[in-house]
């Protein structure tokens, strides 16, 4: 009787693919993007509003690490624009970590990751 089923060339041969090759590359990319993640991670990322009068510094966990306010922007008579100005550069601050996550874990081009 003939042969059924299975795997063409044996179960460790995908298509000419070693599986232990293709297991050891995975292993190593997810290596890689633990250390670019860690590396990332300790970054600081800055951004400003209001030409300076508000500066604010963020991790690359988009964790809020500080804020500065030149006292001659704050306004008791205006709080909006000091909440707005905040505002403004804490997501500039966020955007440039994304940006810097997408730069940085787009180089492994896997689909389906982000």
């Amino acid at each position: 009787m003939g042969k059924r089923g299975g795997f063409p060339g044996g179960m460790g041969n995908f298509g000419g693919m070693n599986i232990n090759s293709l297991m050891k590359e995975a292993k190593k990319m997810q290596a890689d993007m633990e250390k670019s993640q860690a590396e990332l991670a300790v970054k600081e990322f800055e951004a400003s509003s209001g030409g300076g009068a508000i500066n604010v510094k963020v991790s690359g966990e988009k964790v809020i690490k500080e804020i500065k306010i030149k006292p001659d922007v704050v306004d008791p008579e205006d709080v909006e624009m000091l909440e707005d100005l905040i505002l403004t550069a804490i997501n500039e601050a966020l955007r440039k970590v994304d940006s810097a996550q997408a730069s940085q874990f787009g180089k492994f081009n896997i689909s389906g990751l982000m």
